[in-house]
């Protein structure tokens, strides 16, 4: 036996145990024909509408559809975005093939991580540098969508607990004044898999030396070990992600992982990979 072969039969032999998984953070797609997974969209509504109208004619019946994150952007589109997610659902769930809502998954990005942080910002110790380092990476644009300018929240986060709490609570209230969009934000998943342990999708990143279950953040920040995985991480036979913090372009070659990142909203398009439960590309859509 070689030492690849070595490797390859610890990999397996640490096969995450999918039965404990959380539904409530994970997302589990049962009985999959095929599974289409989207990129970061970054709030550009009018490609993720056109990849929505060249995808829905191309569905079979129990396709699953996996959204992978950053959907907020630091332009105007984020209103328009979280809509045409919201209409596309109930497009495809009128269809004559029977779709169920366990048959869309959509995952927690590190924009919608940030912006839950954000929601949250009167438990901070330190809000105005936390507010700060927000608007310096692109919330200003998610916050103004929802109906305040970046440079009153800066100046909120520097009045108080009170004045925070009035604030974040202000800003729950305007996310339900469309209708869906609190919802679809209070129940994004940490990542996804396959119900017969073949695939795993994920935002960002995995640490593969950490099961799933313990990943912690790393779902969302890239700890530069991504292209690292050369074996099967936790027996899935190819992990899936939908943003390369370093913007390489896609990755759709690799035995063991994939990325779905064309640079939407970067200056690039978006893509959307159909996949087999083995990993085998089907499909895809990049809309420029």
């Amino acid at each position: 036996m070689t030492a690849r072969d070595l490797e390859t039969a610890e990999s397996e032999s640490k096969t995450a145990d999918l039965r404990h998984m959380d539904p409530d953070r994970y997302g589990c797609l049962s009985h999959p024909k095929r599974l289409w997974a989207i990129g970061a969209i970054h709030g550009e509504a009018r490609r993720l509408g056109e990849l929505h109208k060249q995808l829905i004619p191309r569905l079979y019946r129990r396709d699953k559809l996996i959204y992978l994150g950053n959907y907020l952007g630091e332009g105007p589109g984020t209103i328009e975005t979280l809509d045409e997610m919201l209409k596309t659902r109930r497009a495809i769930m009128s269809m004559p093939s029977v779709y169920m809502p366990q048959d869309f998954v959509y995952l927690r990005g590190a924009r919608e991580e940030m912006f839950s942080k954000l929601l949250q910002l009167q438990f901070a110790p330190n809000p105005a540098e936390i507010m700060d380092w927000l608007l310096d990476h692109g919330m200003g644009g998610v916050i103004e969508a929802y109906g305040t300018k970046p440079h009153v929240a800066r100046a909120i986060s520097r009045e108080g607990t009170l004045s925070i709490t009035r604030w974040t609570n202000g800003l729950r209230r305007q996310i339900h004044t469309h209708p869906g969009h609190g919802d679809l934000l209070k129940h994004l998943r940490r990542a996804a898999f396959t119900e017969t342990g073949s695939l795993l999708f994920v935002h960002a990143s995995v640490d593969p030396s950490r099961p799933i279950d313990m990943q912690r953040d790393q779902f969302w920040w890239d700890n530069g070990r991504f292209e690292d995985i050369t074996t099967p991480y936790s027996g899935f036979k190819k992990v899936i992600r939908g943003y390369d913090h370093r913007n390489k372009g896609l990755v759709l070659d690799h035995p063991y992982i994939a990325t779905i990142d064309s640079g939407c909203g970067r200056g690039g398009g978006l893509t959307a990979v159909c996949f087999s439960d083995d990993g085998e590309i089907q499909d895809q859509i990049t809309v420029d």
